[in-house]
C-alpha cells in the first residue's frame, strides 16, 4: 500500500541514522580495537535481526535450506560485516572521521568500475567523468587539498577505506543474486561472520571486555547501523510508490555527518574536507543521473 508520506519518515529517519555513525566509529574506537567493535556489534545486529524476524513470523526462513545456501551465507558473511567492517573500523582508527567518511561513499563509482570485468558492462563516457570526479575529491580530501605535493595524513588508512569500497561493492554484486528475503538473507550472513569475527579475535588480538564507552558503541552500531537502518530502508521502499522518491535523501546524510563529526568528536572540519565531498558527491549523482547503477543502489544502499 502507497504511503509516500510514511514512505519519506522511514527515509528520513535513515538518513539520520546514517549521520551519526561516523561519529559512533571515531568515539567507540577510543576505547575499543577494531576487530573488538566489530565483534560486539556483529553480535548486537544478530540478536536484534533475529528479534525482528522471530516477532515478524519468518524466522524459519532464515535458517538455511541446503548446503549451497548456508555456504553462499558463510562467503558473503566474510565480505560483509567481516571483512568490510574491519577495513572500515581500521580506517576509521587511523584516519580523522572527515577524511575516512567521504573515502566510504565512493563505493557507489568502485561498483561502476567492477561491473566491467564482473558484470561485462561497458563505461561510458559519462560515467567516466563521473569517476573521475569523485576520486579528484578522494585526493582533495586526503591531501588536505595539497594535490601536488601528495601528502596523505595516513596511506594506509586511506588503502584501507578504499579497500572498504572494493569489498562492499563485491558483496552487492553478488549478494544481487540471492533470492532469499532481504532481512531473512541479511540475518544469515550476520550470523555466519560472528565465528570469523571471534576467531580473529581470539587468533590476533587479546580479547577484551569494553568498558561502558565501548559497550554503548559498539551496541549503538550493531543496532542501529547493521541492523534497524536496513530494516527501515525496506519499509520506506514498501510504502514508495517508487524508489527513486526516496533515494535522492541517501546524499544530504554525509554532510550531516560533518557537522556531527564537529559537534561530537570535535574534529575541525577542514575546507579540502567539505570541497572534496562535494566532488564525490556530485560525481555520484551525475553517475546515476547518466545511467541507472549495475545494482540498484536505491534497494541496496550504502550505510
Amino acid at each position: 500500500m502507497v504511503n509516500q508520506r510514511k514512505a519519506y519518515l522511514y527515509a528520513c529517519s535513515v538518513v539520520l541514522i546514517w549521520s551519526t555513525v561516523a561519529s559512533a566509529f571515531k568515539i567507540s574506537l577510543r576505547t575499543l580495537a577494531p576487530a573488538h567493535l566489530l565483534l560486539y556489534a556483529n553480535l548486537v545486529s544478530v540478536l536484534l535481526l533475529g528479534g525482528i524476524l522471530l516477532c515478524r513470523g519468518e524466522f524459519g526462513r532464515a535458517l538455511p535450506q541446503d548446503r549451497q545456501e548456508l555456504l553462499r551465507s558463510v562467503c558473503l558473511g566474510f565480505l560483509n560485516p567481516f571483512l568490510f567492517y574491519l577495513l572500515i573500523f581500521k580506517a576509521f582508527y587511523l584516519l580523522p572521521a572527515q577524511e575516512a567518511l567521504p573515502l566510504s561513499y565512493t563505493w557507489v563509482v568502485t561498483l561502476s568500475i567492477l561491473a566491467v570485468p564482473l558484470l561485462k558492462q561497458r563505461l561510458s563516457l559519462h560515467e567516466v567523468a563521473a569517476i573521475l570526479m569523485s576520486y579528484s575529491g578522494v585526493l582533495v580530501v586526503s591531501t588536505h587539498g595539497d594535490l601536488f605535493a601528495l601528502h596523505f595524513s595516513d596511506p594506509l588508512g586511506v588503502v584501507l577505506a578504499l579497500g572498504g569500497t572494493v569489498v562492499w561493492a563485491l558483496y552487492w554484486i553478488y549478494n544481487a543474486r540471492d533470492e532469499r528475503p532481504p532481512l531473512a538473507g541479511l540475518f544469515l550472513n550476520f550470523l555466519c561472520a560472528l565465528p570469523m569475527t571471534l576467531g580473529y579475535c581470539l587468533i590476533f588480538t587479546e580479547l577484551q571486555i569494553p568498558d561502558l564507552t565501548g559497550l554503548l558503541g559498539a551496541a549503538y552500531i550493531g543496532c542501529f547501523e547493521m541492523g534497524i537502518s536496513f530494516f527501515l530502508w525496506l519499509q520506506a521502499l514498501k510504502y514508495s510508490a517508487s524508489a527513486a522518491r526516496i533515494s535522492s535523501l541517501i546524499f544530504i546524510s554525509p554532510f550531516l555527518s560533518l557537522g556531527l563529526i564537529h559537534f561530537v568528536v570535535g574534529e575541525e572540519i577542514l575546507p579540502s574536507t567539505f570541497y572534496g565531498l562535494i566532488l564525490i558527491v556530485a560525481g555520484l549523482i551525475l553517475q546515476q543521473l547518466v545511467k541507472p547503477p549495475a545494482i540498484d543502489l536505491r534497494e541496496n544502499p550504502a550505510g
